[in-house]
């Protein structure tokens, strides 16, 4: 057993990266942490989906703060900049891409057990505190979960958007 770094560990990766990036594009809407966009940032290049939405007051590049946890991912994952969700949603559906919205709702579905056929998806990560704003459910095709088991009712935005994202990719490479 070897322990891989650098340039060793991108050899490696580089073997399964797909031509085309992954169908999916992340709606970060009023996301107030700086470092936690940085994290997705560096998650989503790891993920390789195919760009960022940053909406309202979500941070962008450049910004110090994102870019110390983004460690120097904000050249390598395609991302645009909104006003608002909204608007971000309604440019994604022209595209003709599903919407998803990741949030614990009384319809919301487990992650694992979304359907092959919602892709390309474009998914909305809500704000830190408030969530997903009540006025976005009525564009989604779909409302999804992370199923969670013990005594805290939520996960910090950075690292429930990183489980989502492999949960997805794993629909996408099925296909």
């Amino acid at each position: 057993m070897k322990k891989l770094e650098g340039e060793d560990i991108l050899r490696k990766w580089r073997k399964l990266r797909p031509r085309r990036r992954f169908p999916i594009v992340a709606i970060l809407d009023d996301i107030r942490s700086a470092y936690n966009v940085g994290s997705m940032f560096r998650t989503s290049a790891c993920a390789y989906i195919e760009e960022l939405a940053l909406c309202g007051i979500t941070p962008h590049p450049p910004h110090p703060k994102l870019e110390k946890t983004a460690l120097y991912t904000v050249n390598l994952v395609p991302w645009k900049y909104f006003t608002s969700a909204k608007e971000a949603i309604l440019y994604y559906k022209q595209k003709k891409y599903k919407i998803g919205i990741l949030e614990i709702t009384d319809i919301s579905v487990p992650v694992e057990e979304l359907s092959e056929n919602l892709f390309p998806l474009a998914f909305v990560v809500g704000n830190e505190v408030e969530g997903v704003k009540d006025e976005l459910f009525p564009y989604a095709d779909v409302i999804f979960e992370i199923p969670l088991y013990g005594e805290k009712e939520s996960l910090n935005v950075a690292v429930a958007y990183g489980i989502t994202l492999f949960f997805l990719i794993k629909k996408v490479v099925n296909l």
